[in-house]
């Protein structure tokens, strides 16, 4: 510990050991944050041996939170259950678990993933309206994002009509509101953004509670807060009250890259407003080489809305001396773009192509270089978001299974069990045969299941036994762990027996086994194994993606979103046009928009995540339109003016 101090900079240091109220660290890319919001938590809890209070770290994703809470082991060991450190999503599904009573939840309520599931309650909604008599319609369905921009901004009922200019809209849309939160929460279930809002009305209605969250938790470190909704802000200034002492908050409003998502430069503002806070910088750069630092300090100086006195980054690496460290390349179209970068990559990193990653403003571009990855021999990996398992195979079937188990009268689970497990068994259980074998179990679906299953002859003698076992470990003793394992010795068998026939089923079953894998791996280390609670994994489970891990081979394909917090060795950018990147819509807005200010904080975060080299393409046409090159190139001095 003492050792990871005397490493670190002036400023990374003032700041781990700050303790004269709330702090704001604005902390540049490559500038060491994560190690000193980590190394702070480690100080404090090597500090305080012995003590009761816990600490909360709050960021904005699983790998965020699993990389602190991995630095924060490595430094104090067994104090690290002290620390929990999780995302604003999961702490608000916490706080829900714990009181949910007070806003009518159960603790074991579903997260909704799939919009299909989110649409099929808002189609309640209108039904219950429609039956009232009042005038509404199916085609009322496409005003989900009106009520979703109405969750993010933590509207109440009552007020959500005055977010419309047009009064009879607001009228409108706020009847579907409030059936909309009503059908939630009658149905025990959630979505994403309601997650944050109940959470919010929850601490906002009982104060006891938050007392009770403030005596455990006296320290919150928050992480990459630039990226906060309005809703997730309210949760944060309600945890820390009227006494922000222990506040501790590391952003850089040159990195709010989510507007679309309800961040914003003016949140930053806020946040020194509500709770006076100090402002130490950090604008050391450990991992980008000078030139690249040079382009960033270029390009995002064209920004307005910045915080006044931010300091430009600095690069702490030496100048190499090599001349191709940027590089700017330019095509006639999409397809010669694409074909140079492979071409590149398999010329110059082929003995390590994971090192390089290929970043867009938008996927269709990155598809078009995949393929051509693909066709020079080199693996690509391009990023497909996935929030449910795939329902017709074995993941599919035994995230249904436990959910299932949770709420053993949930029809549609067992449906999606019967649907799945002919895929793996060949055999057809009716669902509507099972529900009335329920009834006579008590509702206990889980049960219908198994002894439905067991009456068929057809039934091969290792699922037999297997669901020997699942009637015990799951149905009895609601062992969810101990079934995991023996599901996944039965999947194996069942893989074996189907080699060299076709099963849709098994596809993609060992990439979505490791990610479920990884996914319980984390869930466990984060709150301890014996803390772990069906209905507390499950909903982990839904809080986060289920895409498999990445080849280490794969040259990344990713969007720039999908890049932010990581860094590679060597960095293409395609598409630097305008009308690409800047978007159409910024050029449209003008220079000095909001959205033309996002779209140049794009650029930044994207060159920034270099190491060792940054090379930036466009072309002439890009799909057949012609473009012009990004004014971002003319701002980096790296091209000739507009």
């Amino acid at each position: 510990m003492i050792e990871e101090l005397d490493s670190l900079n002036d400023n990374q240091r003032a700041a781990v050991e700050w303790c004269e109220g709330p702090l704001l660290v604005l902390a540049g890319p490559g500038s060491g944050k994560t190690r000193v919001l980590t190394l702070r938590i480690a100080r404090i809890l090597s500090g305080s041996v012995g003590k009761r209070f816990r600490i909360l770290g709050l960021t904005f994703t699983n790998k965020a939170a699993a990389e602190m809470r991995a630095r924060v082991e490595q430094l104090v060991g067994d104090q690290t259950d002290r620390a929990l450190l999780t995302t604003f999503h999961s702490f608000s599904a916490d706080i829900l678990r714990q009181h949910g009573n007070h806003v009518g939840l159960r603790p074991d309520f579903v997260i909704l993933t799939q919009e299909s599931d989110r649409e099929g309650v808002l189609s309640d909604a209108i039904t219950t309206l429609v039956d009232r008599g009042e005038d509404f319609s199916s085609e009322d369905i496409k005003l989900l994002p009106a009520i979703d921009r109405l969750l993010s901004e933590c509207v109440p009922v009552e007020k959500a009509a005055q977010f419309f200019r047009d009064p009879a809209v607001g009228t409108r849309v706020q009847a579907l509101y409030t059936e909309y939160r009503n059908a939630l929460i009658s149905g025990n279930r959630l979505d994403f953004a309601s997650l944050i809002l109940e959470a919010h009305a929850l601490l906002t209605k009982h104060p006891a509670v938050v007392t009770q969250i403030q005596t455990i938790y006296p320290h919150i470190c928050v992480d990459e807060f630039q990226d906060t909704n309005l809703a997730q802000y309210r949760v944060l200034a309600t945890l820390v009250g009227e006494n922000p002492k222990n506040l501790f908050v590391v952003a850089d409003d040159d990195q709010i890259i989510y507007q679309w998502n309800g961040a914003s430069p003016e949140r930053l503002k806020a946040l020194q407003d509500d709770f006076k806070m100090a402002v130490i910088q950090l604008p050391a750069n450990y991992r980008c080489p000078p030139e690249v630092i040079a382009c960033a300090n270029k390009l995002i100086s064209h920004n307005l809305d910045r915080t006044p006195g931010k300091q430009p980054i600095h690069a702490v690496q030496s100048s190499s001396g090599a001349v191709d460290i940027v590089r700017v390349k330019h095509f006639d179209n999409e397809e010669n773009e694409a074909a140079w970068v492979a071409s590149d990559i398999a010329t110059q990193h082929s003995a390590d192509p994971g090192s390089c990653v290929v970043l867009a403003r938008a996927k269709k571009l990155l598809e078009v270089v995949a393929q051509s990855l693909t066709q020079h021999g080199i693996t690509a990996s391009l990023a497909v978001r996935k929030s449910e398992f795939d329902s017709r195979g074995p993941i599919g079937w035994l995230h249904a299974t436990l959910r299932l188990a949770n709420a053993r009268s949930d029809r549609e689970q067992l449906r999606r069990m019967c649907k799945a497990f002919f895929e793996l068994e060949g055999l057809s259980l009716d669902v509507r045969d099972l529900t009335a074998l329920g009834k006579a179990y008590g509702g206990d679906y889980l049960k219908a299941f198994v002894q439905g299953a067991f009456g068929r002859q057809e039934l091969e003698p290792n699922t037999r036994a297997f669901l020997q076992k699942m009637e015990k470990t799951l149905g009895e003793k609601l062992d969810f762990t101990l079934f995991v394992k023996h599901a996944f010795q039965w999947f194996d068998l069942k893989e074996k027996a189907l080699a060299g026939q076709t099963s849709e089923g098994f596809t993609d079953y060992k990439e979505e086994r490791r990610a479920w894998e990884q996914i319980q791996q984390d869930v466990m280390k984060k709150f301890g194994a014996d803390e772990v609670t069906l209905n507390v994994f499950l909903q982990e489970l839904d809080l986060v993606e289920k895409s498999p891990p990445i080849p280490p081979d794969a040259v990344r394909c990713l969007t720039i979103h999908s890049a932010k917090g990581l860094e590679w060795d060597h960095v293409y950018i395609v598409g630097l046009a305008d009308d690409q990147l800047p978007s159409f819509q910024s050029i449209k807005k003008g220079d000095s928009s909001r959205e033309m200010q996002e779209e140049r904080r794009n650029c930044f975060v994207a060159i920034t995540r270099a190491r060792k080299s940054l090379t930036m393409t466009f072309a002439a046409q890009y799909f057949g339109w012609s473009k012009r090159p990004s004014r971002f190139l003319s701002e980096m001095e790296v091209v000739g003016g507009k």
